[in-house]
């Protein structure tokens, strides 16, 4: 049996708003986790480590709070994550899901 991560779920703390994610090729044939309900990944950048990323404004809008680049592995880091949305900001909870 394999721990591979196949899918996770960002848990919003202020008001328990879950987002749904699954691990799958992106068009340019890297891995990453798109979102259930659109176009957005949580991928995997040299520098960044695993983030929300935003390929129309190459930006981040996303990342996890207490773990660097260097201690991350081969999937997104369960624990507390932020995230920015225009002027707004909020805290969610990063956890795995059995297959």
């Amino acid at each position: 049996m394999s721990n591979e991560v196949v899918r996770f779920e960002l848990r919003r703390q202020s008001d328990d708003l879950v987002y749904s994610f699954t691990r799958m090729h992106r068009p340019d044939g890297s891995i990453g986790f798109k979102r259930a309900d659109g176009d957005h990944w949580i991928v995997w950048k040299p520098d960044w480590g695993w983030i929300a990323w935003d390929d129309g404004s190459q930006s981040c809008m996303g990342r996890p709070w207490n773990v660097l680049p260097q201690h991350q592995g081969a999937a997104p880091p369960e624990g507390d994550w932020v995230s920015r949305k225009a002027a707004k900001s909020y805290v969610y909870t990063l956890v795995h899901l059995a297959r």
